[in-house]
């Protein structure tokens, strides 16, 4: 039953404090030659819907609607076993391969060539990976040259070959993935893979000194080798390189639904242990260079993990990692997307993981229709309305009490200021289950504002999920009564969620 006597939220900021500006690229995806992704996800040319080169419209215009100014390709722990010429030239000469990683066949009928083609479709850019398990810096320098070169060597000319007589200009790469972890293929410890990551980098950045690049951190917290992981690699790599990964995912198998939802405390946690370990290495090396993150690898991920063991190994586009997203789970991206943006200063990059059908914002039938699930919302509400700069918080509010005995503040949140528009975003959660919320907001060295727009993520089943047949179960709804009155914005929000609130400076 809902409490009628609402808890309190105060938050306090100032134009002058702020934490940083947004890059976009924190708002960035990821395709991985994984399940029903890429086959079958954004490319399926015998669908109605798809155009002259096989992309599914319909997908294309939801990914759109996402605005995810990168997306990371072709993986994930796919990358590792990838030989990277399967996937260029006629496809009629195109090998099928055994892909260990997924237990699944690779028919390589999309490749570099055509994702960069998607791309550009898509209003995006690619952030590739380069295989360093089972390959090395040799395979890494001749990609590069491949797609970034313009022309008159042995790769640049292969690329205008095969019909693409314009270099594709790949701006940012990641050397490898996940390599700390056993079940990587090419699985390295911290001091054979920093080797070859820093060898790999002056390698790359010898043939396009332009590029950018992503060395692998640990796969998540609890990794035994996490912090002396990071620090072993960056201690030889740190000076080639110019962002570390982080990853991580959660679920929620034991049903309890604050333990959940305090996961993006635990995300906040992780980034800071990082920036941490950086910094020392920074220290250590007296650089001057600050190491920034990539957040490459995010979600909610567990509901599929049972069934997937049932499905039969060395198929083509398996079904799997197919989450049926819930709205409990997409209170915890809402929140998840608000840690990152307040660590702004230090995230620069951040991939939901992935796109489409594999623990994806968007599901498609194979043949059908495609549709939003439930983490579509907060993601594309974010990724529109988020850009601009972060703003310090001072944070009073009433606590959750978990069933270990922590507590957790009731609300998430984050502000972001425009400075182009003047206008001012508030992003909050509350996350207590039954009571709303009197949110108040003071917006101190600021003028005079008014509510443009409230868009609110409730549900009254925490479990509701989106299906083909039901694609608007649990949808947004434009709310009222946001009101701004001398300096302080005030609302009510109601339990359990997801909240985007909108100000605009009166004129």
């Amino acid at each position: 039953m809902e409490n009628r006597y609402p808890k309190k939220a105060t938050v306090s900021v100032h134009k002058d404090f702020v934490i940083d500006e947004v890059d976009p690229r924190l708002f960035g995806g990821f395709v991985e030659h994984l399940g029903r992704c890429v086959y079958g996800g954004i490319y399926e040319p015998d669908h109605p819907n798809a155009d002259d080169e096989g992309f599914r419209t319909d997908v294309l215009g939801l990914t759109k609607e996402l605005k995810m100014p990168v997306m990371r390709y072709p993986g994930g722990n796919f990358v590792s076993g990838y030989n990277w010429e399967d996937g260029i030239g006629p496809r009629s000469d195109r090998p099928r391969r055994l892909d260990p990683a997924w237990k699944s066949i690779e028919t390589n009928e999309v490749g570099i060539n055509e994702f960069v083609s998607w791309c550009k479709k898509a209003d995006t850019e690619p952030m590739i990976a380069v295989n360093l398990g089972t390959k090395g810096p040799d395979s890494a320098r001749n990609m590069v040259e491949y797609c970034n070169h313009g022309s008159g060597t042995f790769y640049s000319d292969l690329r205008r070959q095969h019909g693409y007589d314009d270099p594709h200009a790949i701006k940012l790469w990641c050397l490898g993935n996940e390599m700390d972890g056993p079940w990587q293929m090419g699985h390295k410890t911290a001091a054979e893979y920093g080797r070859v990551a820093c060898e790999t980098a002056k390698l790359m950045k010898w043939v396009d000194p332009a590029i950018e690049l992503v060395v692998c951190g640990s796969s998540f917290r609890g990794m035994r080798t996490f912090a002396e992981w990071e620090a072993t690699v960056l201690q030889h790599a740190y000076d080639y390189v110019d962002y570390i990964s982080i990853h991580s995912y959660y679920g929620n198998p034991n049903n309890n639904t604050l333990d959940f939802l305090a996961k993006s405390d635990e995300m906040d946690a992780f980034i800071k242990e990082v920036v941490a370990i950086c910094d020392y290495v920074k220290a250590k090396k007296k650089s001057k260079q600050t190491m920034m993150l990539s957040f490459d690898e995010w979600n909610v991920w567990f509901h599929s993990r049972e069934g997937d063991k049932e499905i039969k190994p060395w198929t083509q586009a398996p079904p799997l990692l197919q989450d049926q997203y819930t709205f409990e789970d997409a209170l915890l991206v809402g929140s998840m997307m608000i840690t990152l943006l307040n660590n702004a200063d230090r995230v620069k990059i951040g991939c939901l993981a992935q796109l489409v059908n594999v623990i994806a914002p968007i599901m498609t039938e194979p043949g059908g229709k495609a549709w939003r699930q439930t983490t579509f919302f907060p993601f594309k509400y974010t990724s529109t309305n988020g850009r601009g700069t972060v703003l310090r918080q001072s944070v009073k509010c009433d606590s959750c009490r978990l069933d270990d005995g922590r507590s957790i503040p009731s609300i998430c949140s984050s502000v972001v200021h425009d400075p182009k528009s003047g206008s001012v975003s508030v992003f909050a959660v509350n996350r207590d289950l039954s009571s709303p919320m009197s949110f108040e907001l003071n917006l101190a060295g600021f003028g005079v504002f008014k509510p443009a727009e409230w868009v609110e993520l409730a549900h009254p089943d925490l479990k509701a999920v989106n299906t083909a047949d039901k694609p608007d179960e649990v949808t947004p709804r434009v709310k009222a009564g946001a009101k701004f009155d001398n300096g302080w914005l005030t609302a009510e929000l109601s339990p359990a969620s997801w909240n985007m609130i909108r100000l605009v400076e009166e004129s």
